[in-house]
């Protein structure tokens, strides 16, 4: 159970983190907003996360 509590206070951790770089470190990339680079950003975690785990699957079945 404690193993539990302290995975979703790093999660939250994280996520804060990150909503806060968004929030004040995205202002400094100068990115125009075009549909390319939407696609990108709403795709890329997928892709990252596909991969990951298909090594991952990989080296179980190996």
């Amino acid at each position: 159970m404690n193993n539990q509590i302290g995975l979703i206070i790093k999660i939250a951790i994280a996520s804060l983190l990150l909503s806060v770089l968004i929030k004040y470190g995205g202002q400094a990339l100068p990115l125009n907003p075009t549909n390319t680079i939407a696609l990108i950003i709403v795709l890329l975690p997928s892709i990252i996360l596909a991969l990951f785990f298909g090594v991952k699957y990989r080296k179980l079945n190996s």
